[in-house]
This record gives C-alpha cells, sequence and structure tokens, in this order.
C-alpha cells in the first residue's frame, strides 16, 4: 500500500516530506501529486517525465512468464540475498526499475513487516507493482534524475536488469545498508539468441557495472545464479516480448522464427548477484 511508504518518499520539487490528503500526496510548500485510481503516484521532477518505460504488451508478456514461475528460483535467490542484507538495517526495500513487483514482492516475503518502495518510468508496470503485494507502494520515478525518496531511507536497493544512477543509488541508502544488483551472463539465453536474433550480453558488462558505481560504492559480495527451463514456444515468445529486443525487432519475423522452435526448448537462465556497500559519505 502507498501509506507504508510515504515516510521514505521525498517531494520531487523541493525533497520535502510528503504526506497524504485523500486522493493526493502533497508537500508543507504546496506541491501536490494525484494518486491514480489503480494505487500508484507519479513523482517524476520537474522540466518533463522520463520515456514511457515499458509498452502495455511488454508488461503483460512479462506478468505472463513469471506467473509461470520460471524465474522463482531467481526471485527467491534475490530474496534470500535482500533478506541478509537487511539484518539490522532499518528503512524500507526500493526496487529501481521494479517492473510489476514481483521480485520485490518475494523479498517482502523473506522480511515481514518492511516496507517495499518500486520504482518505475512505466505506467502499466506500475499498475501491476501497486497491487503485487500488501506492502508495496508503487512511485513513477526517473532512474537517470533525482529520485522521490529521502536520503538515506532504504535498507536495501534492488537493481534488477534496470538502470543504475550510482549518485542516487548511493544518496537513498543507508549507510549500513546494502545495494544488490542483478545482471545477465552471456549464457543467459544462450539458446535463442542465434534463432531469434536476440540482442547479445556486451561482454564488457563487469566493467561498465564497476563504473556506473564507483566511486560511491564497494563489492561486498558476488555470486552466480543458474538454471536451465524447459520452455515452449509460447514461453519463449513471452521472454522475448518483455525484454529489449521487444523494442527492435520485426513483429511478423520475430513470431516466424519461434514458430520454427521445436515445441520444448531447454533454455539457460545465467545471471550475477552483485552485493556492494556505499562508499563514506
Amino acid at each position: 500500500m502507498l501509506e507504508d511508504v510515504i515516510g521514505c518518499l521525498a517531494c520531487p520539487q523541493c525533497g520535502a516530506a510528503l504526506s497524504r490528503a485523500g486522493p493526493v500526496l502533497g508537500c508543507a510548500s504546496g506541491h501536490a501529486f494525484d494518486i491514480a485510481r489503480q494505487g500508484y503516484v507519479s513523482l517524476f521532477p520537474p522540466g518533463g517525465r522520463a520515456a514511457a518505460g515499458d509498452s502495455a504488451a511488454m508488461v503483460a508478456a512479462r506478468a505472463d512468464f513469471l506467473a509461470a514461475g520460471h524465474y522463482g528460483g531467481l526471485a527467491g535467490e534475490i530474496a534470500r540475498t535482500a533478506a541478509v542484507a537487511a539484518t539490522d538495517v532499518r528503512g524500507c526495500v526500493v526496487d529501481v526499475g521494479a517492473g510489476p513487483g514481483y521480485y520485490l514482492a518475494a523479498v517482502l516475503d523473506r522480511l515481514p513487516g518492511r516496507a517495499g518502495l518500486a520504482l518505475d518510468t512505466s505506467k502499466f508496470a506500475l499498475r501491476q507493482a501497486a497491487h503485487a503485494h500488501g506492502r508495496i507502494g508503487a512511485v513513477g520515478a526517473d532512474a537517470w534524475r533525482r529520485l522521490p525518496v529521502a536520503d538515506g531511507a532504504a535498507a536495501v536497493v534492488l537493481n534488477v536488469f534496470a538502470p543504475r544512477n550510482g549518485a542516487e543509488l548511493h544518496r537513498i541508502l543507508d549507510p549500513s545498508g546494502r545495494l544488490i544488483v542483478v545482471t545477465p551472463n552471456q549464457e543467459h539465453l544462450s539458446e535463442l539468441v542465434g534463432p531469434l536474433e536476440l540482442l547479445v550480453v556486451d561482454p564488457r558488462k563487469d566493467e561498465r557495472l564497476a563504473g556506473t558505481l564507483s566511486p560511491y560504492f564497494g563489492p561486498a559480495q558476488r555470486h552466480q545464479y543458474g538454471t536451465v527451463l524447459r520452455l515452449t514456444r509460447r514461453d519463449i515468445a513471452a521472454v522475448v516480448a518483455m525484454g529489449p529486443t521487444a523494442r527492435h525487432a520485426d513483429p511478423a519475423t520475430l513470431a516466424e522464427a519461434i514458430r520454427r522452435l521445436p515445441g520444448s526448448v531447454p533454455v539457460t537462465v545465467s545471471v550475477t548477484l552483485s552485493t556492494f556497500r556505499p562508499a563514506a559519505r
């Protein structure tokens, strides 16, 4: 619920605390933000909002794929990592680029009483995230600009296959908190890359990640998660439609390529979970 995270929020225009009055969030300076009927609120900073984010079709595909449980093992691994990171640290769990809130909901299941803040640019994702868990508050925000989150409000920040703004992630994290970043390895979905002409993982991914987060964070822990899924053509269509390839591929060409695949395909899931500690302020 949005009420669970209001104490973690900050006005995107002046940085002051927010409070709720009926269908509106506002600050003492008079800045006001309407709460959508679907339960989320948009808190983009002045000067225009971010790009629209994932489309309705992308979010629907992700919801179908996740509901089938294919990434349940990954969600469990993220939740276990976050539960350890949150030990003895006060604050909410913030998921930057939360999508429909699937991973954040899994984390909150492991952290009774902890509130979760789902940040995303897509209104379609926010509509789902607002109802993904009873303790999630969903907020529209731009990951590349100042986040509408109070300084040091987060015990744990999640970043799962999402953009990273090192300075802002550092600002919103408690000095004793942890940032958990999940990135794909080159083996991730590798069986589909050739047949479907998917975008490939940058071989310099680790170097780019370190550059993005330095000098705001230092490494604390790093481990791999991997498994092999058996996916049908429908599953494959969903996993492709929810990812970055969906923004570039011709739908008809992609559908024909999927049709030519066997009825069941073994597909590798391979990701790295990297935990970072914030540098001294």
